[in-house]
């Protein structure tokens, strides 16, 4: 049984999904990758990954409707925003809508630390 956390990526910008996705491919299994929320709502309900790295501003769903649907719909995704918003009432709004991490794209860095200090059990079947 794999260990590795099974991570779907949110980004509208290739060269950003390009790197976060070797980045994450480290220690993660990165299951799709998605440039807008319409086909992350789809792609999170199709893959059930243990965590969502999320952009707040995607095209189609915004980033922010797109966390609060998956948290509510899917309990036990984790999600972390990340973006290079820097202003605390997004920061809040994004806790609020479920997030579970919120992480700047400017500290890329940070991200696997959040990603790994998460409480997800991999490989966990869901219905």
């Amino acid at each position: 049984m794999s260990t590795r956390l099974r991570v779907l990526l949110a980004d509208d910008y290739p060269g950003i999904v390009d790197a976060v996705s070797r980045l994450l491919a480290l220690d993660c299994e990165v299951v799709e990758r998605v440039a807008d929320g319409r086909a992350l709502l789809l792609a999170a309900q199709r893959h059930q990954p243990d965590v969502i790295v999320l952009d707040l501003n995607l095209p189609k769903v915004h980033g922010l409707d797109a966390c609060r649907q998956i948290t509510q719909r899917h309990p036990a995704i984790k999600v972390i925003m990340f973006t290079v918003e820097t202003d605390p009432a997004v920061r809040q709004r994004a806790f609020e809508a479920g997030a579970s991490a919120f992480v700047s794209k400017l500290a890329v860095d940070d991200l696997l630390a959040a990603i790994k200090g998460l409480s997800v059990e991999p490989d966990v079947p869901r219905a």
